[in-house]
């Protein structure tokens, strides 16, 4: 047996048990039709094997909304711009701090704070990496003026208020002590050539990329595919694979059909009633694990029936969530309590899941006042794991209420985002599903945009809550922070400020000659991965 062989071994009998429904292991957590390989001009005949050069094709669920590294707030976006754009610090598979363009970092006082940039790092344009680069980067995010931006991404890095050049070093400046400074670049913030930048137009921004990543853009058709080649100068050495194309499908179907039939290499958000399928066949398989997402249903607390402490309760009662993970995800799926993750820094091991109890549900939509009330559910379409049928479930959940009416309106994902993160909460549909990715392993990065106010997605705004949440931002001492996001959580959970649904799993098709091990932040970097 080939060392592949076993992997692919180990990797089936995972999926079997973790489908039966046995405790599934946190070890190694980490639109259109696809487009057919035969009208792809990066390859010869077509076909995944193609020997004459090394191409894989991805497809998504949804495509990019657009290249602007700091315009946008979509996991499928940043999927194809980190094949080209990278982060100031890295991370390792275990999450750990490493270097990456910053090679150094220190805090220098509660409010300011140093990064060390690498020297002889090329863009794919021309020009070598230069601090400034890496300050115009996190002044466009974090101020409007800075790159003609207003950018939806300020919140990512909370409490920043600037960047600048000093002694050929970064200083970052904070309006107050900011504990998640190093974390929070580690995550966010791609970084930018300043000239590059600031000599186009927004609109040309948007469609053309230029990084220091392994991969340069080869050809970008909006709503249809993304190409890219390998770029030969990468500081850390070309990568394996010579040309990747990522397009979309928002049907999985189409997505697990084209897997199968050979037409592409790697498959996101495999449905988890494809996979044994999947596993059956001589030359695909299945790689899986827990991510960073939490789906779950916001209210906005400005609206009626959803500024009802009681109604928002009512409704995490009326949803069976173990019945969804079970029936609808076959296991794949962890039920939550909050709005953060378990094992994340500030995550409260006190709280339980809201239980599935439809009379109690009906009690307190009658204390709410709103008995009767008729709702409408918005849902990205095929944005996430099973999340149309996950919708359609929790809204047949609350529609089965005696007191309750409820619908589900469909909705195209970009157009959602975008009244999600345009700062305006009036353009927010009252009642909607989302999935809130968080590469930080923190609480605050969960609990911030959505339960504070003056975010780009603030749903709901509670005092208590969010000094909760603000004492936690500047808080040094990690005991007493952890405490603070713990008690943050507490309060999110009592006052149901969302409701809870479940933990997203990665789920991946693969062809056969592709091997790579997912990470949980849901990205498919084609640098990691390798040819058999």
């Amino acid at each position: 047996m080939t060392d592949a062989d076993s992997d692919h071994l180990s990797r089936r009998a995972y999926l079997t048990y973790g489908a039966a429904g046995t405790a599934v292991a946190l070890a190694g957590c980490a639109g259109d039709d696809v487009e057919d390989l035969d009208d792809d001009p990066a390859t010869d005949d077509g076909t995944p094997g193609d020997e004459e050069e090394s191409h894989i094709h991805i497809a998504q669920t949804q495509n990019p909304t657009t290249l602007d590294p700091h315009d946008h707030r979509e996991t499928t976006t940043d999927n194809v711009l980190f094949q080209a754009y990278e982060v100031s610090i890295g991370r390792d598979p275990d999450g750990n701090l490493v270097e990456q363009l910053v090679t150094d970092w220190e805090p220098l006082d509660e409010q300011r704070y140093r990064l060390e940039i690498r020297e002889g790092v090329p863009f794919h344009e021309g020009g070598e990496l230069l601090p400034s680069d890496v300050a115009f980067s996190i002044n466009r995010v974090v101020d409007e003026d800075a790159g003609n931006l207003s950018s939806p991404q300020a919140d990512q890095l909370a409490g920043v208020t600037g960047a600048e050049v000093e002694d050929g070093d970064v200083i970052v400046h904070t309006n107050e002590a900011n504990p998640m400074v190093f974390a929070n670049l580690a995550s966010y913030c791609p970084i930018v050539q300043e000239e590059w930048v600031m000599d186009r137009a927004s609109d040309e921004v948007a469609e053309e990329i230029n990084g220091t990543g392994p991969y340069q853009l080869e050809e970008f058709v909006d709503g249809e595919h993304t190409d890219f080649t390998s770029f030969a100068d990468y500081w850390r050495g070309e990568a394996e694979i010579e040309s990747v194309r990522i397009d979309a499908s928002e049907e999985s179907s189409t997505r697990v059909n084209s897997l199968r039939a050979g037409e592409i290499d790697l498959a996101t958000a495999v449905p988890p009633t494809d996979a044994g399928g999947i596993e059956g066949d001589d030359d695909t398989y299945i790689a899986d694990g827990p991510s960073t997402r939490i789906l779950m249903l916001p209210m906005r607390y400005d609206v009626e029936p959803f500024d009802s402490q009681e109604f928002r309760q009512a409704l995490n009662y009326a949803i069976d969530l173990d019945s969804i993970i079970s029936n609808v995800l076959s296991g794949f799926g962890d039920a939550t309590s909050q709005p953060t993750l378990e094992g994340y820094f500030g995550h409260n091991d006190d709280l339980d899941p809201y239980p599935y109890d439809p009379e109690r549900a009906e009690e307190l939509v009658e204390e709410s006042g709103h008995a009767g009330v008729e709702i409408e559910l918005d849902v990205p379409a095929g944005r996430y794991l099973q999340s149309d049928e996950i919708a359609q479930a929790c809204v047949n959940f609350i529609d089965d209420l005696d007191n309750v009416n409820c619908e589900i309106n469909m909705r195209d994902f970009g157009e959602l985002a975008g009244q999600l993160l345009d700062g305006d909460i009036t353009t927010t549909p009252p009642f909607f599903l989302i999935g809130w990715g968080n590469t930080t392993f923190d609480a605050q990065q969960n609990l911030l945009p959505w339960l504070t106010e003056g975010t780009s997605q603030t749903t709901f705004v509670d005092e208590e809550l969010g000094d909760l949440i603000g004492q936690a931002e500047t808080e040094i001492d990690e005991d007493a922070r952890e405490q603070l996001l713990m008690d943050a959580s507490e309060r999110a959970h009592d006052l149901a400020v969302f409701v809870f649904l479940n933990r997203e799993y990665l789920i991946y098709g693969l062809n056969e000659r592709l091997s790579w091990d997912p990470t949980p932040d849901e990205y498919q970097r084609a640098y990691e991965m390798s040819l058999q």
